[in-house]
């Protein structure tokens, strides 16, 4: 029996295959991918996010096809935000440990390596002596350039892949930082706010203008969702609703912090000075969820900067 299951926490996977039982060619084409790690196939960036259908179904099909006997088994149920940030922080740290690790390993290599040309090149006839063509030692003396130049080669490629190690460890270890960056923080509520009013007009219907012709509107409507999708459009909601919930109050966090800025159009004016990316700007127009300063590149034109976005703001009397 093979089984696909999926759940929030778990992701896609599917249990019950065998090496040689020809299913992992069905699998690669399906976009499955095999862990070590959980001994078993499944399909990569689904933990925390909905069952992608297509996938789990097609895959039930052609496994059926190919004479398996398949159940499919899926939880859809969205798990709280801080539990899948938790998870999240947990697995980013387990991964910069690893690939920390794995950097040091691949240092190790390389000193070892280059300790080993260094040696080889110690073989070599003292000041480039030359070849002696015809002589004894012709063919002592190749064979210690050519150890000489392998060990060179392998001491580079050593060099490099314990940079490129150190660069991917360095680049795990600010995984969590930067997710949590203040104006990451922002512009992710803004896209699930954006997200959140989409699902809602799918699920209570909206009307949509195409274009106006002298005073006569022509729209498209949209009926309101029924069955199934109506389902899943208010556990959309819900799990955008929490989400947005966690993170707003991680950005209030940072803002009593003083790692945030509250600024607004209720607290900036026409005239005010803004800092923006290291430099000062007169404040030209306040929008409800920007400001519009001059260009940073001069001339006439002007750049629409969100609030979030801001370092410094100063009234225009006091600056």
């Amino acid at each position: 029996m093979t089984i696909i299951t999926h759940s929030r926490e778990t992701g896609t996977l599917i249990r019950g295959t065998a090496k040689g039982d020809g299913s992992n060619t069905i699998l690669k084409a399906g976009g499955w991918r095999w862990s070590r790690n959980l001994g078993t196939w499944y399909v990569p960036n689904t933990r925390d996010r909905a069952a992608r259908g297509h996938i789990i179904n097609g895959t039930a099909e052609q496994l059926r096809a190919a004479g398996f006997t398949v159940e499919v088994d899926i939880d859809d149920t969205a798990r709280p935000t801080a539990d899948v940030e938790q998870d999240k922080a947990r697995r980013a740290g387990e991964r910069a440990e690893a690939l920390a690790d794995k950097a040091e390993r691949r240092a190790a290599a390389a000193d070892q390596a280059q300790e080993s040309a260094r040696a080889a090149d110690a073989r070599l006839p003292e000041g480039g002596e030359p070849i002696k063509i015809g002589h004894h030692s012709e063919s002592r003396h190749r064979n210690a350039i050519a150890r000489a130049d392998r060990a060179t080669r392998r001491a580079m490629d050593a060099g490099t892949e314990a940079t490129q190690a150190a660069e991917r460890a360095e680049t795990a270890a600010l995984a969590t930082e930067r997710r949590y960056n203040p104006v990451t923080v922002a512009n992710r509520i803004e896209a699930l706010q954006a997200d959140q009013r989409r699902a809602e007009r799918r699920l209570n219907g909206h009307s949509r203008t195409l274009f106006t012709v002298g005073e006569q509107r022509y729209t498209e409507d949209h009926d309101p969702a029924q069955g199934e999708e109506a389902q899943r459009l208010r556990a959309r909601i819900q799990e955008l609703t929490d989400q947005i919930n966690h993170w707003e109050g991680v950005r209030a966090e940072q803002i009593a912090a003083g790692h945030a800025n509250s600024y607004g159009h209720e607290n900036i004016n026409k005239g005010d000075q803004v800092k923006f990316r290291g430099g000062w700007y007169e404040v030209r127009r306040v929008n409800r969820k920007s400001v519009t300063i001059p260009s940073m590149i001069g001339g006439s034109w002007t750049d629409t900067v969100p609030y979030h976005e801001l370092s410094g703001h100063q009234p225009a009397a006091v600056f």
